[in-house]
């Protein structure tokens, strides 16, 4: 190995320290979703940088998506994913299914690849210890009534015990997207949605949102670095903010008015993404700050 490579693992280090500094003791939440969460080799680079975080003093929280997987095991299965505005209408059928796949085969999968990297992960669903407390949920139609979606909820309220217990354990907590109702249902929630809950329940010091894109782009499709929240409202207005980034904007929105100091939408295919966004001065996303 020369000398500049040499160099450059050196500067990388060492880089690292003051944010170390900085972030050691402080609890930040992910959001993992995407290609991340159905490649082998993403799959290990996320596990390992979970473990890094945790080793180096940081308290990770995972909230995980699994959309691409619920579409094909209902493919298997026979049925067919109907959506409007893009929310899936959950049927009693579909919600067994979205329930097995999320709370049994992917979370037991991410709590896997942590435990095999080197930390100790406990996966929990909303339903345990009463995490998140779920109404059934509406959309309005053109006509302003009101369309029944079936078994997708709305957050009523976060009671975060069971994340501090799991953490002062020396635990990282993997959280499934599933609430419960009072009526004793479980209930789909959009998982940007609950990581942004969770975060803002948590006073995060970070919310991490993990996508397929670089992060924000603008109307040219030029990375957007770092924004403030009252700069967003325009993005809005001018169409920039569109589709699946929607979600994730408004929960970013919502944290930081509650307390998260910023949100970061990073790219979840780059290998490393979560050390390189918050261990370089670079960093590799969308920073949005208050």
């Amino acid at each position: 190995m020369n000398e500049i490579s040499y160099k450059n693992k050196v500067d990388v280090i060492s880089q690292s320290l003051p944010y170390i500094q900085k972030f050691h003791g402080k609890t930040i939440v992910i959001k993992y979703g995407g290609n991340a969460m159905t490649d082998i080799a993403l799959q290990n680079s996320v596990a390992r940088d979970i473990v890094l975080l945790k080793l180096i003093g940081i308290k990770p929280v995972i909230v995980h998506g699994g959309g691409p997987q619920i579409n094909d095991t209902l493919q298997k299965v026979g049925k067919r994913g109907n959506f409007i505005d893009g929310i899936r209408i959950t049927d009693s059928e579909t919600m067994e299914i979205v329930e097995w796949i999320l709370c049994g085969q992917i979370q037991q999968k991410i709590v896997a690849m942590i435990n095999n990297s080197g930390a100790k992960a406990v996966g929990v669903s909303g339903k345990d210890g009463c995490l998140i407390k779920a109404q059934k949920k509406f959309i309005t139609s053109t006509n302003n009534k009101p369309i029944d979606i079936g078994y997708v909820g709305d957050i009523l309220s976060i009671d975060i015990q069971i994340i501090r217990t799991l953490q002062d354990g020396g635990f990282v907590p993997v959280i499934s997207p599933i609430g419960y109702g009072e009526d004793g249902n479980s209930y789909n929630i959009n998982a940007d949605t609950v990581a942004g809950k969770i975060a803002e329940s948590l006073k995060a010091e970070k919310l991490i949102m993990m996508t397929n894109t670089d992060g924000l782009l603008d109307k040219n499709k030029s990375l957007i670095s770092e924004i403030h929240i009252n700069s967003l409202e325009e993005l809005f207005a001018n169409g920039t903010i569109t589709g699946g980034m929607m979600p994730k904007i408004y929960s970013s929105i919502e944290a930081i008015k509650k307390g998260t100091n910023s949100v970061h939408i990073i790219n979840g295919t780059i290998k490393h993404c979560l050390i390189l966004e918050m261990l370089t001065d670079e960093g590799i996303g969308t920073m949005i700050y208050s």
